[in-house]
């Protein structure tokens, strides 16, 4: 599996995610990405570009023609390879299983984990909610703890906080399962056209 710091490379994982729709050109991924507005993907277009470049260095992208059109520059085409696809799979269950503190590779995995199947989205987010359900429990054990201490509410604040935040993801969470169950969420087959 790929290691913390890869996984959290929002940008490489968005133009990975782009390519299992089909092979297409990195200002076409940057034009996507604006318009659907990926808040989480910073830095462009100069990240888009270096991502591109790391991703076909190391074998996970790789090129499959260049085209001109009319006045506009030349453009590399890409598509996903099969180790590519191996690791985007790998990064996104993690991250969907993964609970942090900071919500955006959380953000990211949700925006682009229609790129699982179904069934592997579903599973890693019941991993997911089983890690929440475990964190608020530990959360009311610590607050009665703290309350037959004779300890006042005020140190006990940020674990109430964090207590009803991961209560509030985790009921999220399940409805969000229950509706990928009953159809509420249509696993799409494909991405809206890129916008040129």
């Amino acid at each position: 599996m790929a290691g913390r710091k890869s996984e959290r490379d929002l940008v490489g994982l968005t133009v990975l995610a782009l390519l299992t729709q089909g092979p297409r050109h990195a200002y076409g991924m940057l034009r996507f990405i604006a318009v659907t507005h990926k808040d989480y993907v910073q830095g462009l277009p100069r990240s888009l570009y270096h991502a591109v470049r790391k991703l076909s260095d190391s074998g996970r992208i790789a090129p499959v023609e260049t085209v001109k059109d009319g006045n506009r520059p030349e453009r590399t085409v890409y598509k996903i390879t099969d180790d590519g696809r191996s690791d985007l799979v790998g990064r996104l269950k993690s991250l969907l299983e993964t609970v942090d503190r900071d919500s955006t590779p959380t953000v990211a995995a949700l925006s682009l984990m229609g790129a699982l199947p179904l069934h592997e989205a579903k599973n890693s987010l019941r991993v997911r909610a089983d890690s929440l359900r475990e964190l608020v429990n530990e959360a009311d054990r610590t607050l009665a703890e703290m309350a037959e201490a004779g300890l006042p509410r005020l140190p006990a604040l940020e674990v109430e906080f964090e207590r009803n935040r991961d209560n509030a993801e985790l009921t999220w969470t399940e409805q969000l399962i229950e509706h990928m169950n009953t159809g509420n969420v249509t696993w799409a087959a494909e991405l809206p056209p890129l916008p040129e």
